[in-house]
């Protein structure tokens, strides 16, 4: 299936993104996902999914790197929604055998370690997590990154699955607009400078003047922060911190 092909499989052409939930929900019935990073973007979603009543499970990975932050709103979140975040781990004989090999920081050592990093405690849960389905939703926005600019509400990644970005069009303050009025949860890190959380290692508070995606593996040069858990169009799009 191409990108063009996408958008005829499921139009969502001038939808608001809870339209385009309730679409997909509809479309792919009970074979659809919601990846949740617990960010602002995906807090948004799991709330448009309650309100909508909408049968469309939740995971988000742990890593076993998180901040105490991320399980509290974890936490908070199942407790106000009613709902079961299921959790994916990376496999413990590859932490174990990685970290045997190349120590527990190795990550800062060189890119290919952290993009190793990254694969074991990422990739291969998300790989694991998306099997059973034929498509899944994802809180990626145009305006994060230059890297995000033409983003679609559509994707396809290298599986052939559709990954569906309902938010790909909004800005920040529509995000954060929407979570002051509905009363969201969200991490608290997100009022202490941390735009984008992600590894507790991996992630630092935005200065004054800086990108706000600067925080995410800030050692590394902009073109190298990329962990490849988002594929567009059947290709390994590098987008920045992830």
């Amino acid at each position: 299936m191409n990108h063009d092909n996408s958008k005829n499989y499921l139009m969502t052409e001038g939808l608001h993104p809870e339209e385009i939930l309730v679409h997909a929900a509809e479309k792919f019935n009970k074979q659809l996902v919601f990846a949740s990073s617990l960010g602002a973007e995906d807090q948004v979603i799991i709330d448009m999914i309650y309100r909508n009543g909408l049968d469309i499970p939740v995971f988000t990975l742990d890593t076993g790197r998180l901040f105490e932050s991320s399980y509290r709103l974890l936490a908070a979140t199942e407790a106000k929604y009613g709902i079961r975040i299921e959790l994916f781990f990376p496999e413990r004989q590859s932490v174990e055998k990685m970290v045997s090999q190349h120590g527990i920081n190795l990550f800062r050592e060189s890119v290919e370690k952290r993009r190793e990093c990254c694969r074991v405690r990422k990739l291969e849960p998300l790989a694991r997590a998306l099997s059973p389905h034929k498509a899944w939703i994802c809180g990626l926005r145009q305006a994060q990154s230059t890297t995000r600019s033409e983003l679609q509400a559509i994707e396809i990644d290298a599986k052939g699955m559709l990954k569906i970005n309902p938010l790909f069009n909004w800005s920040e303050q529509q995000v954060w607009d929407y979570i002051h009025t509905n009363k969201v949860p969200y991490n608290e890190l997100h009022d202490q400078g941390f735009p984008s959380i992600g590894c507790a290692c991996c992630t630092r508070a935005v200065n004054t003047g800086e990108d706000i995606r600067s925080g995410r593996w800030w050692w590394e040069t902009p073109e190298q922060k990329e962990c490849g858990l988002h594929i567009v169009n059947g290709k390994l799009q590098r987008i920045k911190n992830t």
